[in-house]
This record gives structure tokens, sequence and C-alpha cells, in this order.
């Protein structure tokens, strides 16, 4: 039977998750995955599968980030990605901000200089509405900012925006901690958007990689810091 796309059925999610169809079964009936029975049927919704799985990866290795990653697109993935979809036009260094929404609204006319933002409202209006639903703050101090579903009407091509703030601001982090370091996620598919999050998570776990970021003075500099750290990613 066809399904819509935002809809899954067990052996749909067991392949999106690159998971055993039982192991996905077990997770399901124990309440750990948000999923509803239709006419004694398991049915997951795609939106809520990404935020569950977004959920997860803080808390995830290095190997399962890069496992999650490579089948988010389809196969191995040893491109630059980050590198693709950011650009120096697009960083702010330090970033005068001092409110959420302000950062939010910032973000967003950052990603606009990419050109590829044909709706730069919606975008904005989607990523409020994400960030009300529960803060995308981590308790690093880092936050990733992203509507909750793609936009491909609102994107000619997925963007990022990178920015600091001189001093930390409040997120609405775990444990009321102050965030200062802001990345923008804008995507046209889920795929594009999983493996976006998977690749930054696991720039995070970088020792020395935050502070890195911390020091840099200039977009320039920003840029060649995220550029070279996913580089050593891929390499090593």
């Amino acid at each position: 039977m066809s399904m819509g796309s935002d809809m899954m059925d067990m052996e749909q999610l067991a392949a999106y998750l690159q998971r055993d169809v039982r192991e996905v079964g077990k997770l399901a009936s124990r309440g750990h995955l948000p999923g509803h029975k239709v006419g004694g049927e398991w049915r997951f919704a795609r939106a809520e599968i990404n935020q569950w799985i977004e959920k997860q990866m803080p808390s995830l290795t290095e190997k399962e980030l890069t496992n999650l990653e490579s089948s988010a697109s389809r196969g191995g993935d040893t491109e630059p990605l980050l590198a693709s979809l950011l650009s120096e036009s697009s960083i702010a260094v330090p970033l005068a901000a001092s409110t959420r929404a302000s950062v939010l609204k910032e973000l967003v006319a950052l990603a606009e200089q990419s050109w590829q933002v044909y709706d730069p409202e919606a975008i904005l209006d989607a990523v409020r509405q994400r960030e009300e639903m529960a803060s995308t703050a981590l308790p690093s101090g880092v936050a990733i900012p992203h509507p909750r579903r793609p936009l491909p009407a609102a994107l000619g091509e997925s963007v990022m925006a990178y920015a600091r703030t001189a001093s930390g601001i409040p997120f609405g982090s775990p444990q009321g901690g102050l965030t200062d370091l802001f990345f923008l996620v804008c995507c046209r598919d889920d795929r594009t958007h999983l493996r976006v999050l998977a690749r930054l998570t696991r720039l995070f776990l970088r020792p020395g990689f935050l502070d890195e970021l911390r020091g840099a003075q200039t977009p320039a500099e920003s840029w060649e810091k995220i550029t070279s750290a996913e580089q050593q990613l891929l390499q090593s």
C-alpha cells in the first residue's frame, strides 16, 4: 500500500532508521518511539521521528552518529557537507544580537546572503515555532535553530548560517546555561537535515573544537575552523 511521505509503517521506519524491524517494534511497543496504532498497525509521522532522532543525537557516540549520517545519505558519506552549505558571507562574528528573537532574525538575514532563501519570513516563522516547542540549545553553549519540517518552497538549495555572540545569552538551554554559538540549518529535505545535524554533532564531540570557534575573531577565521575541522573529521 502506498503511504503519504509523511507517514511510515514499521518496515519503512526500520529502513529509515537503518535498524532491524524487530528492534523498532520493541522500541515502539515500549513507548520509546513516537507512533500510534491505526487498525492494529503501527504508524509513524516522519516529523515526529526526526524530532526523536534529534533528541537522541547529543547522547550518541561518534560511531552511531556516523552510521546515522551514512544511512541518511543513502550510502557512505565522505564529502564535505557543512563547507558546501555554509559560506563566509553567511557568518557573523561577533553578532550584536542579545535576545533569542533578535538572534533568530539575524541568522535568517545571514542565510539570505547565500541567495538561496526565497521566503525569509516563512523560514523565520518556522524557526521561531520550532524554538517555542522546545529550545534547540545544548548544554555546551551551542544552539542549532532549524524549522521542524523541510521548507522546499522557501529555499533554492539547503543553506546554513553561523554566528557567535560576544557573550552568552539566555536561549532556553537545559540547566539554564547561556548560549553563544548558533548554527542555523535550513534544508530542502529530511535526509539532508539529519545529515547536517549528525555532522555538526560529530564536530561538537571533537576535543577543543568549540574553544577554537569561540577564539575565532572574524567570519573568515570561523569559516576556516569549521571547514578544516570537517575535513579532519572526514579523514580520520
